[in-house]
């Protein structure tokens, strides 16, 4: 079965003529789909709509969220709602074109777990398109997953992935760098953008630097979730050697010389006290992040496992 998760905020416009081009789109697939409407919190007619849908076509279901939570929390829902093998997930306002879906697909079967939508011609303003190059410049520079749309809310990918997120906040930017660290292959196809007919966007500037906040959570989780020593462990020797080379300047300076203290002097002795302050929190911060982590951790998921091979027979004795 293939799964379709759309969030919905403030979408009631877009809603039936979204359903009948996903309906166009999954005809030609031969096989039984689903799609579930995640209502998050609209304050429009958004769910008098989807309870509508839901009544006159049985593949279409909904919830509802008390308030607006977040793309992440609804894309959270939709994954424990759904059933299907495949799951896509595009957003409500029409600018992704349902007729993709089979494209998403075939890439999908090619061996990937995961594709990733590429809006090459966006039709987005351009304070919208410019900052977004830049974040995902960024975000292919710090996780090594290099995509040109990191942020398209247009992908499809297999139900064990979906099985291994962890989607809060607004963590859902980073599915592909999450599925990627969990071993999962990735890769991006690129799609038809179109200008938004209906409504007008739900996302201002706010969303730029919470992005950056948020790539440098991910970044920390991915590298050096199992690890955190090595992380502050390894600032914690910086910050140690430093430390000391700037005292052992200024002491051997003062044996040298044999002059005054100078400003420079004091700067130097305070720089070099402070550094070896850090280095003594830093050591033991990363010690307890290692003992929470090995308490926490444990067997992987059955989710998690592609393939077994066969349980070894043993011959009677």
């Amino acid at each position: 079965m293939l799964s379709l998760i759309v969030p919905v905020y403030n979408e009631q416009e877009s809603l039936g003529e979204l359903h009948a081009q996903i309906s166009n789109a999954c005809a030609g697939l031969n096989e039984p789909w689903e799609l579930v409407l995640v209502d998050d919190g609209s304050t429009d007619g958004s769910w008098n709509t989807i309870v509508s849908l839901s009544r006159q076509h049985p593949e279409v279901s909904g919830m509802r969220f008390r308030r607006n939570f977040g793309k992440s929390a609804a894309l959270s829902a939709g994954f424990e709602a759904t059933r299907g093998d495949i799951v896509v997930t595009l957003d409500a306002d029409l600018q992704d074109n349902p007729a993709e879906i089979p494209r998403f697909v075939q890439k999908l079967r090619e061996g990937y777990d995961l594709v990733n939508g590429w809006k090459v011609r966006r039709l987005d303003p351009w304070h919208k398109t410019k900052p977004s190059k830049v974040f995902n410049w960024m975000v292919s520079s710090l996780t090594g997953l290099s995509l040109h749309d990191h942020n398209c809310g247009f992908k499809c990918f297999r139900r064990d992935v979906a099985c291994e997120l962890s989607l809060y906040g607004e963590r859902h930017r980073f599915i592909p760098v999450l599925a990627q660290s969990r071993g999962f292959r990735v890769t991006e196809l690129d799609v038809h953008h179109r200008a938004r007919a209906h409504g007008h966007s739900k996302y201002g500037f706010r969303r730029f630097h919470r992005g950056f906040l948020d790539l440098l959570t991910v970044k920390f989780q991915t590298a050096y979730g199992s690890r955190p020593m090595h992380l502050f462990g390894g600032l914690a020797l910086f910050a140690f050697v430093l430390g000391l080379l700037s005292l052992a300047g200024v002491t051997l300076r003062g044996v040298v010389t044999g002059g005054p203290i100078h400003r420079l002097d004091l700067i130097l002795a305070l720089l070099g006290s402070g550094l070896l302050l850090l280095a003594a929190l830093l050591f033991p911060l990363g010690l307890i992040a290692e003992l929470l982590v090995s308490h926490t951790a444990h067997r992987p998921a059955d989710c998690s496992i592609s393939e077994r091979t066969p349980p070894a027979e043993t011959s009677a004795s």
